[in-house]
């Protein structure tokens, strides 16, 4: 039976088709006994691919077509040729060097390709098998070069290396004009220095119908579309995976290259132990045994931790660390336990996730704050004998010091030992049809249409939007294009798309891991060093390997800097620890439902049900977090009313009162199902949590033998048979999405810190709160907005009082004020002004303009920065802000002069006028101008979210609306759903977008007094409303309020601009008739700007924002950037282009003055095609 040993997979990402499943049971169903994976300089799928086809009763052979560099692997030559050649792993030896040759090429020989070479090879060469690889290979190659000596001293080093191991392979795909040719050479070499000739089938793809789909595949590999005749492309459809008798009729005359498939099969006899732990071993004190190093420290944590110790605790301790001995579970409870202390020793905040939190023993180590006794915790869930399986202990770490943690583990157990781990991100359901879209050369808005007609729900599939959309069944089943479309889709979805690094992923081994796991570098070009696994998680944690979820939690970094405040404003030594867990102010808070900035308390729908539920304890904290969540939110109502008595509570045996009495009744949590399962049926814990799973995967057979063990189990501790049926089918819903309670617990303690922080200490815990999400806007408007309601003033930028961020000030009132940074100003970053911030340091201040051009270190600050630290009133001590924009020129010029002249030998001009005059220096002299509060308004809100030094004025004008409109945030989220209101409020950001049918809508974000709410103005209200949508512009707006996810939108029905004079003389507004005559014969004031002129009543500017996020591959990066940049050149006009990248450490913002576009709904609609699953695209309005 011929043998596949050359197969793509669809990791050669972009490249395979070929999903492992569907792939595994093609081979069965032609009857193959072996098949082979060799996917393009990689083992991404080797272990998932070795457990399905054992599952299948198929052998799995290891392999990869690697890359070999012409020369040197170090040679970085761009006109190198890269050559292709098969590798295979006949054993576990062989597997090891095969990991290390592909380690290696990656972090040693990467240029454009992971690069192997001639030294690399015999390094490793005991193990392995090598096919001379596709006519890229580097024999093969050398045959058309005619260079047939050159190919037979190749193939010659080769067999002397490889020995019997070392065979010729020969192809046969029509559209490959060379290949007779090659194998004709081939042939001739085998004869002369009798190498093996063996027959391969470059598979790609797993049926002969899946090459127009694979067709398909390679043009969003290349950004080509089908219709392109220079692609890229396979010119015949016989890269499937084809059958014994297509490879015997194929090579008639050579049966021989069909036999030897078999024999290298035989050879082929990998085993992968999934039964090996690879523990780190940790390093104990001499003469003790890792268990007993652990058993000491444990008690001694217990003396320190359980202040009224009783038997109780006592048995529970011993019991957990029996099971961990029993387990062989020791070192990894020392390893998490090293870690932990090494944060608390570093003062790094951190909590666990996940069921960790239920184990006395890690509490006792100092790895949870959480007593498990103290919340009736089950260590089973946990860890327990049952399921002999590594427990995940899940830790979060404050996100800008996570990266501490993961140096220190690297340099403990050694670099060699530690890595980040990969993932894989899949064409999802929108994706593909996108991606199908564009390389089929289907319009994009006719793509985007079709696109949109599949419902918003999380990993819905194309088939389940067949069923449960009926415009997209309508629209495949009545156009021909679109069902070519959607079935091209179809078998791109769930395909591998692209690599990412894990955003928590972090694994340690006890040997190095180049001896288990192939590695390569997280982004191109890393040389120091940070490396992941080809592997992801689950494979990873298959072969035995310790792997950490090491996740960065912002809210940790605002604890840390909240609880520094603190220490630095009132000298009080606060810690997490020292936090009473009963404080009335913080469950006060909670009940009145002020949770923004409030850990996992802070959606509309949450806060809605903390008012509702008024928490008297951590326990009911975790309760709700545990239940808002599809599936368990409708029994929320059901849980409140028990709380408050105002339903009764009943059970339907007197045995579940103490098992749900915590929970007013209500299954809430895992923990809760294994305690039935123990006290009706008599499991053990861990049995019990053997059947929570089974009971949450709903398989019918599987449900049915449950039950019957469930009610034997009943009728053995006497129940009756009625009464263990009943019993069964109470549990049997809720074992589905029942909560783990020790993370409840865990993440229920951090959301009371959060709360107790911002009760007792709300100006630095807000302040902390808005450093930590300093880019992120929507966050600052509803902080901003959150700390007026509480009575704390937000201050202006200033640039005497400002430092980069957020920072408080005390003005001698009960809260202390909080001083905008310098750094949250639109287009100002930190790094711009940090220097500044020092000199202004050194200097004293700055007294004048004059003197900051003198003394101030404007080195890193651009035209546009300076533009915009004036517009939002980072000056304003200096003078208006419209006359420093008159003068900009003037002062960047001075500055520019003073900076020469600071840097030179020479003496400053004004130092000169010093030792010549004692009078004081002149400062710069201003054009006369008077910037209105209006215009103030609008540049803040642009360039900071909300306006901050007019917040009074904003108040004052909403004030004297009619009573009836709404002016709050509150008022809005109080009236009744789906119900009319009116409302005004401050423009802050309009956004234009596009329907289905290209009828054009605008999303708005308006600003009131206590926050801001989104309006969507449709075509018909656009018609009459026009002119009024413009940033900063006070509006009162009538519509219907919408709740929808528990947030609130208002669809709006008319609107109309107010006059702002006329509305603080008191007076009404000006009807919209009137407005828009006045808006016709109003004079445009303007100002120069970036030496263009701004009209500030015209209709404002349009920029496009892309997005993007790096994907840690640099040729992927630049061909995604060359795109974008030739699309956009082909797209010009007058509107600004803006780019936000995504780093691995941080987000950069840089515009692109040299370039302006036409920012079009088809130009939006283009580039969100190009990006797919890399970035975005938004058009804003923009004032400059």
């Amino acid at each position: 039976m011929f043998t596949h040993l050359h197969v793509h997979t669809e990791y050669s990402m972009l490249d395979g088709l070929s999903r492992l499943e569907p792939l595994v049971d093609r081979a069965a169903h032609l009857g193959m006994q072996n098949l082979a994976i060799t996917d393009h300089g990689g083992m991404y799928g080797a272990v998932d691919f070795f457990q399905l086809a054992k599952k299948s009763g198929i052998k799995p052979i290891i392999g990869s077509e690697i890359y070999v560099a012409q020369k040197s692997r170090f040679d970085r030559t761009p006109s190198e040729k890269i050559h292709h050649m098969t590798v295979l792993a006949k054993n576990n030896v062989g597997y090891k060097n095969l990991v290390k040759l592909i380690t290696d090429a990656n972090l040693e020989g990467y240029y454009r390709r992971p690069r192997a070479d001639r030294e690399l090879i015999e390094k490793y060469s005991e193990g392995l098998i090598i096919l001379s690889g596709c006519p890229s290979g580097e024999v093969p190659w050398l045959t058309t070069q005619e260079r047939m000596t050159d190919a037979i001293n190749t193939a010659a080093w080769y067999k002397e290396i490889f020995k019997d191991d070392y065979y010729l392979e020969i192809m046969e795909h029509g559209d490959v004009p060379e290949l007779p040719q090659i194998n004709q050479n081939l042939v001739s070499i085998s004869k002369e220095l009798n190498i093996p000739l063996v027959a391969t089938n470059d598979s790609h793809y797993v049926m002969e119908e899946h090459a127009k789909d694979h067709d398909a595949l390679l043009c969003i590999q290349t950004n080509t579309t089908i219709h392109d005749p220079n692609r890229m492309r396979f010119e015949e459809p016989s890269y499937h995976l084809r059958s014994h008798e297509e490879m015997v009729e194929l090579f008639t005359e050579l049966p021989e290259a069909i036999y030897n498939t078999e024999l290298i099969a035989e050879k082929c006899n990998l085993n992968l132990d999934f039964t090996q732990v690879r523990l780190p071993e940790f390093q104990v004190p001499d003469g003790m045994t890792s268990h007993e190093y652990l058993t000491s420290l444990c008690w001694k944590g217990y003396q320190e931790k359980i202040h009224n110790p009783s038997p109780i605790y006592e048995e529970r301790m011993k019991y957990e660390l029996e099971v961990i001995k029993q387990t062989q579970f020791p070192d990894y409870f020392l390893v998490v336990w090293d870690i932990a202390l090494f944060v608390r020793k570093n003062n790094i905040f951190f909590t666990v996730r996940g069921s960790a939190a239920a184990s006395l023993v890690l509490y006792c180590l100092g790895v949870t704050d959480v007593d498990p006794m103290q919340y009736k915790l089950v260590f089973e869930r946990f860890l327990n004998l049952e399921r002999k399986e590594m427990p995940d202990i899940d830790m979060d770490f404050q996100d800008d010091r996570r990266q501490e943690v993961i140096n220190y583990c690297a340099s403990r157990y050694g670099r060699e030992h530690v890595a980040h781990i990969i993932t894989f991100g899949r064409f999802g359901a929108r994706q593909s049809i996108r991606d199908a879209g564009r390389a089929l050369g289907i319009p994009l808005p006719n793509v985007d249409r079709i696109a949109k007609m599949i419902p918003e729900k999380l990993n819905i599939t194309l088939d389940e939007s067949l069923n449960e959309s009926v415009d997209f069944k309508d629209a495949y089943q009545s156009n021909n294009e679109t069902k070519e479309l959607i079935d091209s889709a179809r078998q791109l979805e769930g395909v591998t798309r692209h690599k990412s690094l894990h955003a928590a992923g972090v694994v340690i081994s006890k040997e190095p891991l180049n001896d288990v796991v192939p590695l390569e570098f997280t982004s191109r070009g890393d040389s120091d060093g940070a490396v992941m696994t080809q592997y992801a998680m689950e494979p990873v944690a298959a072969l035995g390997l310790l792997k950490m979820d090491f996740l960065g939690l912002m809210n940790l970094t605002v604890l840390d800097e909240s609880l520094r405040s603190i220490s630095h404003n009132y000298g009080v030594e606060l810690t997490l620890q020292k936090i009473p867990i009963d404080d009335k102010e913080t469950f006060d808070l909670l009940s009145r439902g002020e949770t923004v900035g409030v850990f996992q308390l802070e959606s509309s729908g949450m806060t809605r049900y903390i008012k509702e539920l008024k928490p008297t304890s951590i326990g009911d904290v975790a309760a709700m977090i545990a239940l808002f969540r599809p599936g368990p939110m409708e029994h929320i109502s059901t849980f409140i009313e028990g709380k408050h008595g105002t339903r009764q509570i009943t059970y339907i045996h007197d045995a579940l009162k103490d098992i749900l009495e915590e929970t007013y009744g209500v299954i809430v949590f895992q923990d809760q199902v294994l305690h039935i399962a123990r006290e009706f049926a008599g499991y053990t814990l861990g049995k019990a949590d053997i059947l929570r799973k089974a009971m949450g995967k709903k398989v019918p057979e599987i449900m049915a033998e449950e039950k019957d063990k469930f009610i034997s189990g009943a009728i053995d501790k006497g129940y009756s048979e009625q009464l263990a049926s009943s019993v069964f089918d109470l549990v049997e819903p809720f074992a589905g999405y029942a909560f783990n309670k020790a993370h409840s617990v865990s993440y229920g303690l951090v959301s009371y810190w959060t709360a107790y922080m911002k009760a007792n200490f709300p100006s630095d815990y807000m302040c902390a709160f808005m450093n930590s999400y300093i880019d992120k806007k929507d966050r600052l408007i509803a902080a901003v907005a959150d700390c007026r309601r509480m009575g704390i003033e937000i201050l202006p930028p200033d640039i005497n009082k400002s430092n980069s961020k957020f920072t408080i000030e005390d003005q001698g009132k009960d809260n202390p004020s909080i001083r905008f940074g310098l750094s949250a100003i639109k287009n100002v970053g930190a790094e711009a002004v940090n220097e500044l911030i020092e000199s202004r340091k050194e200097n004293n201040g700055f007294s004048s303009l004059g003197d900051l051009c003198r003394n101030g270190d404007l080195s890193s600050i651009n035209r546009k920065a300076f533009e915009c630290m004036i517009m939002a009133g980072g000056f304003d001590e200096f003078g208006d802000r419209t006359s420093m924009l008159d003068a900009i020129e003037k002062i960047l010029s001075i500055a520019q002069a003073e900076s020469n002249l600071r840097n030179s030998t020479q003496t400053t001009m004004f130092e000169m006028l010093d030792q010549n005059d004692d009078a004081p220096i002149t400062d710069i002299q201003l054009p006369f101008a008077s910037t209105s509060d209006h215009q103030k308004r609008i540049w803040e809100v642009e360039l900071m979210g909300i306006s901050v030094s007019t917040a009074n004025q904003l108040s004052n004008l909403l004030s004297r609306v009619n009573s009836k409109v709404k002016i709050s945030l509150s008022q809005i989220q109080q009236a009744s759903n789906n119900g009319r209101a009116k409302m005004a409020g401050q423009v802050a950001t309009v956004v234009d977008r596009f329907t289905r049918d290209n009828r054009p809508f605008k999303i708005i974000t308006l600003e009131m007094i206590d926050g801001s709410v989104e309006a969507v103005v449709w075509e018909d209200t656009l018609k009459t409303t026009q002119n009024i949508w413009k940033p900063g512009s006070i509006l009162e707006i009538s519509g219907n309020i919408r709740e929808r996810d528990n947030e609130y939108t208002i669809n709006v029905s008319d609107a109309s601009e107010f006059n702002v004079d006329e509305l603080l003389k008191g007076k009404q507004k000006h009807s919209m008739e009137e407005i828009q005559n006045n808006n016709q014969l109003k004079e445009e004031k303007t100002v120069e700007l970036n030496g263009a002129t701004n009209h500030v009543n015209s209709t404002p500017k349009k920029g496009i924002l892309l997005k993007l996020k790096e994907s840690g591959d640099s040729n992927t990066d630049e061909n995604l950037m060359e795109n974008l940049k030739q699309l956009l050149l082909s797209n010009t006009g007058n509107d600004d282009v803006t780019f936000e990248i995504e780093t691995q450490d941080t987000y950069v913002t840089m515009d692109w003055p040299i370039v302006k576009v036409d920012a079009s709904p088809e130009l939006e609609s283009k580039i969100s095609e190009m990006l797919g699953d890399s970035g975005s695209v938004l058009i804003q309005s923009k004032m400059f």
